[in-house]
């Protein structure tokens, strides 16, 4: 498939996502969750407090929250000044659907940020948290990449994409991780 072909079919994959998702966008539930779970994510907030939470508790090591903390900075170091510059996609909206109070980013829209780090940090912390623990950790991974889809920062493709290059990085780091700790 050629560029124009394939731009095209991710457009229609993205228009399609767009009209789906807008009547969830009504619901002030959605909104409120979506706007909340967009939020955590900024800078890795979320991802950096759960590495902290996991490294309190019985199995936990500061160690493991510090390692994350390392992988969250480097995957931020390639997805925003690496692929993202590479890119250089508009994203849907210049600040995102008025609905929504959230952070306008500064960057290029794909990949997605926020999907990127959601599945690094989910890979990682559910390496070392393990199952059942982890459930709560894939949850809100998903609700994280998701809501920027939902507060119309970035396009559907844009998320996949952020979840692509997460989860290369994140088997990076796993690959990684039992040298370092």
């Amino acid at each position: 498939m050629t560029a124009a072909p394939a731009r095209g079919a991710v457009e229609r994959f993205d228009r399609a996502c767009d009209r789906l998702l807008e009547p969830l966008r009504r619901v002030r539930a959605v909104q409120a969750v979506s706007a909340a779970a967009s939020t955590a994510g900024d800078f890795s907030v979320v991802w950096h407090t759960l590495g902290i939470v996991h490294a309190l508790t019985p199995g936990g090591t500061f160690g493991e929250a510090l390692f994350l903390s390392a992988v969250l900075g480097a995957e931020s170091l390639v997805v925003n000044q690496g692929v993202k510059r590479m890119f250089r996609r508009e994203r849907p909206t210049a600040s995102g659907d008025e609905r929504f109070a959230v952070r306008t980013p500064s960057t290029s829209s794909f990949p997605s940020g926020h999907a990127s780090s959601a599945t690094v940090a989910t890979m990682v912390l559910v390496s070392f948290a393990g199952w059942p623990a982890g459930i709560p950790v894939v949850v809100i991974g998903v609700l994280v990449a998701a809501s920027r889809v939902m507060v119309r920062i970035h396009h559907a493709s844009d998320i996949v994409g952020g979840i692509a290059v997460g989860a290369l990085l994140g088997t990076l780091a796993l690959t990684v991780a039992p040298v370092v700790l």
